[in-house]
């Protein structure tokens, strides 16, 4: 970390974008090194820039083979075994810790300060969420202090997930409701109602990612955030908003209107889930192919053949790629597909009748956040392989949950390694034929963070090196 500590007290933002406006506010470009002008929610607002790109992402969207390439396949055969977690440390990160250690000086004409706090432990709280479930045991009690701590200790997965669970607690008793409006939310227009409920949903989903290592925990902190009031209406959703110019446009439509690169395709393996079912989201996930039809893409070609590959397959769908298509991130219907597995698994009360309604419910609120109406949801749900079944509930959510978070890789991919559905193989020579279950350290680590570094990965939860094939602490075998 040595050669890159300028970066951890150095400001890093990455202009992108917000779907019911046509500009953003210029106060948001306020440069926050100068403290004479950076405000907290202009540093939030900053933040919140990062947001998109845990999603729209090269890498992230292979994990879980929703996207197969059509040229240059190297991303879909995890040649690449290590990556760099900097990004996230010296802009999002570093943006809201400035927040939290400056309160004092926090501007109360922007809206409460208890609640510029609050907003900043949410979003926090949900980027580390990110970089953990990527890379498992990573710096964070002793990170953000630039030179002062230039190699910070690896904290374990498991402490982090308590201290986030603490932060968003503390969040959420925090949010002031009357008069609470904070300015320079792009997001949620300063709406507080709506912040103290993402809070509670992320609560919920980090809660559920240990059903398999610590259930006891995970129910205790599942049924309080559930009571503390998560998401109501799709309305709820954090999701990220573009705008029609070549500053804030989404990821997707740079890669295929702007840089004319039709490389992305929906993967056999997703459109053999969806296609049987006549799943109506299909429509909006890929586009159809020449012949008219919808078709996914081997995933991994060893050797790419793009001329005769792309006319035969569906493409990633134009309605997600527009200039100003918004980026889904945590959303109504996930959230009741979480609800229906803690039902089933004795979580929450009402067993197989209320896991079936929430099941049922995330469908219906999946469909519509993905084609603007529900109307088609009646004939989907009458599907023999979609009805509820007790005996198949748990892959029967998963594999919902799964659709319905596309394109959004690295949150689908965390999921599949804690469910282990839908079934997902790779060919003998794709990392050996073994899906991923985590992302190496960054490469800059073992050279200048060597200790910490050394310690982390001798402390892998379930043995193994610093590859691609180890687990996290949640995945337990």
């Amino acid at each position: 970390m040595k050669k890159h500590l300028l970066k951890y007290i150095l400001f890093a933002l990455t202009p992108i974008a917000v779907a019911s406006c046509t500009n953003f506010d210029d106060s948001y470009y306020e440069n926050p090194n100068k403290p004479s002008k950076a405000s907290g929610t202009q540093l939030i607002a900053n933040a919140q820039f990062f947001l998109p790109n845990l999603s729209s992402s090269a890498y992230g969207v292979h994990y879980p083979q929703y996207l197969s390439l059509t040229t240059y396949t190297d991303n879909t055969r995890f040649i690449a075994q290590n990556f760099d977690f900097e990004t996230w440390y010296v802009g999002p990160l570093m943006n809201l810790e400035d927040v939290l250690s400056k309160q004092d000086a926090l501007d109360a004409n922007e809206g409460p300060v208890a609640n510029q706090v609050a907003v900043a432990k949410i979003l926090k709280a949900f980027f580390m969420w990110n970089v953990t479930d990527r890379w498992g045991d990573v710096p964070y009690t002793e990170a953000f202090q630039g030179t002062a701590l230039p190699n910070p200790k690896y904290d374990k997965q498991e402490d982090i997930y308590k201290a986030l669970f603490t932060l968003l607690d503390e969040a959420n008793a925090a949010i002031v409701l009357t008069n609470g409006t904070i300015k320079n939310d792009i997001i949620y227009k300063g709406d507080m109602s709506k912040w103290k409920k993402l809070g509670n949903s992320i609560h919920m989903l980090m809660a559920l990612r240990l059903s398999k290592v610590n259930p006891t925990l995970g129910k205790a902190e599942f049924e309080k955030a559930m009571q503390a009031g998560d998401m109501t209406a799709n309305a709820d959703n954090l999701s990220y908003p573009h705008l029609a110019q070549a500053a804030h446009q989404n990821f997707w439509y740079n890669s295929f209107t702007v840089l004319k690169r039709n490389w992305y395709a929906l993967s056999e393996a997703l459109v053999n889930l969806m296609l049987p079912q006549e799943d109506p989201r299909l429509a909006v996930y890929g586009d159809k192919n020449a012949a008219g039809g919808y078709a996914g893409l081997a995933f991994g070609k060893a050797v790419p053949n793009p001329d005769v590959d792309i006319p035969k397959v569906s493409l990633l769908g134009a309605g997600i790629r527009n200039q100003d298509s918004p980026v889904p991130l945590v959303t109504y219907a996930q959230l009741q597909f979480a609800k229906a597995e803690a039902a089933k698994l004795g979580w929450i009360a009402g067993g197989d009748a209320q896991a079936k309604t929430y099941y049922e419910t995330g469908i219906k609120e999946s469909i519509k956040q993905w084609t603007g109406s529900d109307a088609s949801a009646a004939g989907y749900l009458a599907k023999p392989a979609i009805v509820y079944s007790p005996a198949k509930a748990l892959e029967q959510i998963a594999t919902q949950r799964y659709i319905h978070v596309f394109p959004y890789g690295y949150e689908g991919w965390a999921e599949w390694r804690r469910t282990g559905y839908p079934v997902l193989t790779l060919a003998s020579d794709i990392n050996g034929g073994k899906m991923p279950r985590r992302d190496g350290y960054p490469l800059s680590e073992a050279a200048n963070n060597k200790a910490n570094y050394e310690a982390a990965v001798s402390a892998l939860p379930y043995g193994g090196e610093d590859n691609l094939n180890s687990r996290v602490w949640w995945d337990k075998p």
